[in-house]
């Protein structure tokens, strides 16, 4: 499904429109130039920005406030243009369409159904022709070095397009605040990054992943309504509505074993289900995000997010720290649990007390639209005059080949 920045319609300024159509078996280009695209003049001044993510990709237009489309990362897609065999691990077959998940965990696992999603959203969301917008997008802070080559050359390849720019999903989420400097903690749908950002370079070394996040968040709170009503058949919690409950209903509590071992403390709240049922959450409320701060609840060994960005802080050179500790930004959709600032901040200023760096005190910022940090802070970089010189051109990629990459975006 995808969703419309509201009031704005989906034509760039100075595009022309896309006729529809099927791509086949054909790359983005010479699709677009069967269906008659007509080029806008304003070539150079704007550019297309993509973040893809595990679970939501976000298009839109740099120097825009927010992204035009916000498309499913697994959607449908036509069979024609992704051929799948009938049973295969992942996919659905169902009316000519197969279910694809490009991304997982933020790193692509399918650059066939990439391509996919991206076509669609060019073409088909924003309506525009590939070949005529630069496009910046989104790097995961943890995803393999060679995956850059491979989104060079399918955006110069198979898209066409005269420009690009990878830029890392921690640096684009502290642009959005306006700071080049400080520790970006994420947690989307997919995957959470602690990474210390200096000068406008990540600290690779320093960065820190966990594989908890929202997807697994939805699982969880799936398991524990089952176990606290046996009679709750899976079947009657789609997905769909398990995701809504979460987002609804759930919270972070800021004492989690004293909450839970008071009732007293537990605030009820029932949801009223698609199918005319209801179900009714109680502790499930706190306990549902909680994995992110104890990953040792669905039995994991690695450590909480809030233990992650300490580490990252202490990976960094001491003259560093306290500087990076002063802008902590946080970014993607479970952040937005009520609690989840409080609770981090809370943690984190615990674990600087703890090892001896109560100089240290960490300042968080958790601004309302952070759900869309990571676009908005492309929106801001791509428009900047200053960045023009930062992009791959055609050219460069043709006299260099996709290795150019890993100086250009290091």
């Amino acid at each position: 499904m995808v969703t419309t920045k509201a009031g704005g319609g989906t034509e760039p300024p100075g595009a022309e429109p896309v006729a529809a159509g099927r791509g086949g078996a054909r790359t983005v280009a010479s699709v677009s130039r069967s269906r008659g695209v007509r080029r806008p003049p304003s070539l150079g001044r704007v550019a297309v920005v993509v973040d893809q993510g595990s679970g939501f990709t976000k298009a839109g237009f740099a120097g825009e406030d927010q992204p035009r489309l916000v498309l499913k990362s697994s959607s449908l897609v036509p069979s024609w243009d992704r051929p799948v065999l009938p049973g295969a691990l992942g996919c659905e077959l169902a009316g000519g369409v197969a279910r694809a998940h490009p991304i997982k965990h933020g790193v692509v696992v399918d650059w066939e159904a990439l391509e996919g999603l991206w076509e669609r959203l060019l073409l088909g969301g924003l309506r525009v022709c590939p070949e005529q917008w630069p496009v910046l997008v989104s790097d995961s802070p943890s995803a393999p070095p060679a995956g850059r080559e491979r989104v060079a050359e399918l955006l110069f390849e198979a898209l066409a397009v005269p420009a690009c720019h990878l830029a890392s999903t921690a640096l684009l989420a502290l642009s959005s605040t306006g700071a080049f400097s400080g520790l970006s903690v994420e947690a989307g749908a997919g995957v959470c990054h602690a990474t210390p950002i200096y000068a406008g370079h990540s600290w690779h070394e320093a960065t820190f992943r966990l594989d908890v996040a929202g997807s697994t968040l939805s699982r969880y709170l799936r398991d524990l309504l089952v176990a606290a009503c046996p009679e709750l058949r899976l079947q009657a919690l789609p997905r769909k509505a398990v995701t809504q409950l979460k987002k609804r209903c759930c919270y972070v509590s800021l004492d989690f074993e004293g909450d839970l071992h008071n009732p007293a403390r537990h605030h009820p709240a029932s949801f009223c289900l698609g199918n005319g049922g209801s179900v009714c959450l109680s502790s499930e409320r706190f306990r549902c995000p909680e994995p992110i701060f104890q990953p040792s609840l669905l039995g994991q060994a690695e450590p909480g997010l809030p233990t992650m960005a300490f580490r990252a802080l202490q990976r960094v050179p001491a003259t560093l720290r306290t500087r990076l500790a002063n802008t902590v930004v946080l970014a993607g959709g479970s952040t937005l649990f009520p609690g989840f600032p409080e609770r981090l901040e809370m943690e984190l200023q615990a674990q600087c007390r703890r090892h001896g760096s109560g100089a240290m005190q960490p300042r968080l910022v958790a601004k309302p639209g952070r759900g869309t940090a990571v676009w908005t802070g492309g929106s801001m970089v791509a428009s900047l005059r200053s960045f023009q010189c930062r992009w791959m051109t055609r050219a460069m990629y043709q006299e260099c080949g996709s290795r150019l990459v890993h100086e250009v975006f290091n």
